[in-house]
């Protein structure tokens, strides 16, 4: 619930927070409101061509500079939070992220009441991304799960890490639809404010009601602890060499889900779509057909097909969705974009149940430190990357960035089929080598 409730509000917020600072830089460029109830701005008239790439240009700026302010300090902290809970119990990665939210929701509250200046919303990402942010909350909880899930049993970890990943993905969905109207309705303080009392109501949960899922070690026994991990250090090279390539892959998979798709609502808010609050929320509202069709992959083919061939299925939807939103010029079509895209969550899931089991119950906690360390540097350059390249190439082709991301999902696809053609050969060597010894002794 933690996770769902927290992540959820994260995933919202970053719609509201698009479309807050792009209606302040239009009210502070052109010296009108926002015209969000009719689509005169959408004409071709040049006066409001310009103010639309200048509002785009300046909103996603300002979103990279957010960014990088969130991203510095969180890499840090999501390594010691998470990897530190080993020790100390998990609660230590939940609790500080979810302050660090609660305060981010809090100055937004302020900044758009009071209309304070935009750069007290950078010192708010700093701060959240000092309290370890999002990622290290996701970490924690994994690794709350993983601790409760114990030994894999028939490959059954997998598929409840996409079923948290879908439940995710259907409730961020619908808050998303819900925030349209709400905003509609309220303006932007009171979404704001809706946040921050349920991000106080998670960690009231946390703090009082959570039940700690880490047996913490006697320390008398610490020395037969000692020696009883010695035994899985026999195939480190292997387990070193495995975590390095997963992390590689998981690093280019998130490196190329979250650019691309970080950049959607900019390109809904831009001519020629032009939505509104409401627009955009149907659409977030549809991507839970993402999430759902994504876990059912996962469920179904984690029983006939091995880990890799799962990820790149999700690869190949990833590309085949961001080449066809390139081109999406319509309403219709960038809602049509969603499906080719229905597969494309299942990576994330498969990578983080092949990385759980790499390392015993007591690492839990450093692995996924490891995951969080990745996913936000992953997130961090590939933000950084994409808005800059969008703000760049706005003027001339505003779907150059999704062409890009897909043209470079080759990288991980490519790290993947070498992976598959080393086992392939790997295991056709060992049974040569096994029948010929066995003719030698015939």
């Amino acid at each position: 619930m933690i996770r769902f409730l927290s992540y959820c509000l994260f995933l919202v917020s970053i719609g509201l927070v698009t479309q807050y600072v792009y209606r302040r830089l239009w009210f502070e460029l052109s010296g009108t409101t926002y015209p969000a109830e009719s689509l005169s701005h959408c004409s071709n008239n040049h006066s409001y061509v310009t103010i639309h790439q200048a509002v785009q240009k300046g909103t996603s700026i300002f979103l990279l500079k957010s960014e990088l302010c969130f991203l510095i300090p969180s890499l840090i902290s999501a390594l010691l939070l998470v990897s530190y809970s080993d020790y100390c119990g998990r609660k230590v990665a939940i609790v500080p992220p979810l302050v660090g939210d609660t305060l981010f929701a809090l100055c937004y509250v302020l900044v758009s009441r009071f209309s304070f200046s935009l750069n007290y919303l950078l010192a708010a990402s700093f701060l959240s991304g000092l309290m370890g942010g999002p990622t290290t909350l996701i970490g924690g909880c994994f690794a709350y799960v993983a601790d409760l899930c114990g030994e894999d049993l028939e490959g059954q970890k997998t598929v409840r890490m996409a079923r948290l990943d879908m439940i995710l993905g259907v409730l961020t969905g619908l808050a998303s639809l819900c925030t349209g109207f709400y905003i509609k309705a309220a303006g932007f303080t009171w979404p704001f404010l809706t946040a921050v009392f349920l991000h106080l109501i998670n960690l009231f949960y946390v703090l009082v009601v959570l039940k700690e899922s880490l047996v913490l070690p006697n320390p008398s026994l610490s020395s037969s602890g000692h020696l009883a991990s010695e035994a899985p250090r026999l195939n480190q090279s292997q387990a070193l060499t495995n975590i390095f390539l997963i992390s590689s892959i998981a690093y280019f998979d998130f490196f190329f889900i979250t650019g691309g798709m970080s950049i959607f609502i900019l390109y809904e808010l831009n001519t020629p779509l032009c939505w509104s609050e409401v627009f955009v929320g149907y659409g977030s509202a549809l991507s839970t057909a993402i999430y759902l069709v994504s876990f059912a992959g996962v469920a179904l083919l984690s029983r006939y097909l091995p880990d890799a061939y799962i990820i790149l299925l999700g690869l190949m939807s990833v590309a085949a969705g961001l080449i066809m939103a390139a081109f999406a010029k319509s309403t219709l079509l960038m809602f049509l974009v969603r499906l080719p895209l229905l597969l494309s969550i299942m990576p994330t899931p498969v990578l983080r149940s092949m990385m759980s089991k790499i390392v015993s119950g007591s690492e839990q906690g450093a692995m996924f430190a490891c995951v969080a360390f990745v996913e936000m540097l992953s997130v961090g350059v590939s933000f950084t990357m994409f808005s800059s390249i969008y703000a760049a190439t706005l003027s001339w082709f505003s779907g150059f960035s999704f062409l890009l991301a897909a043209g470079l999902t080759l990288i991980p696809a490519v790290l993947i089929c070498s992976r598959i053609t080393y086992l392939i050969s790997y295991c056709l060597f060992e049974r040569i080598k096994r029948a010929v010894s066995y003719l030698s002794l015939i």
